[in-house]
């Protein structure tokens, strides 16, 4: 069954630096495991960022990929990133 992850964080200073990691995260992820994430923005709270992988087949392959792009990306590594999985009602 397809799931899907939503890892949210804060963002505080050097937020272009940030969203230039994430960005590239998310093309890394996509070139990787052919998930296409999104970055989202909460609507009253510019500084809680959201990153959205839908459609996930292999949870342990995208955890994988994703720690392996982190690697690369200190700032946006440093985040609290919190990890929240959905999987569609039984």
């Amino acid at each position: 069954m397809a799931a899907a992850l939503y890892i949210y964080y804060r963002v505080q200073d050097n937020i272009m630096p940030i969203r230039q990691q994430a960005e590239t995260l998310l093309a890394e992820i996509e070139k990787t495991t052919e998930i296409k994430g999104r970055l989202l923005q909460r609507r009253d709270d510019a500084q809680t960022w959201m990153e959205v992988y839908e459609a996930v087949a292999d949870a342990t392959a995208l955890q994988q990929a994703l720690q392996d792009a982190l690697a690369a990306r200190p700032l946006l590594a440093a985040l609290a990133r919190h990890e929240e999985w959905f999987v569609p009602l039984a």
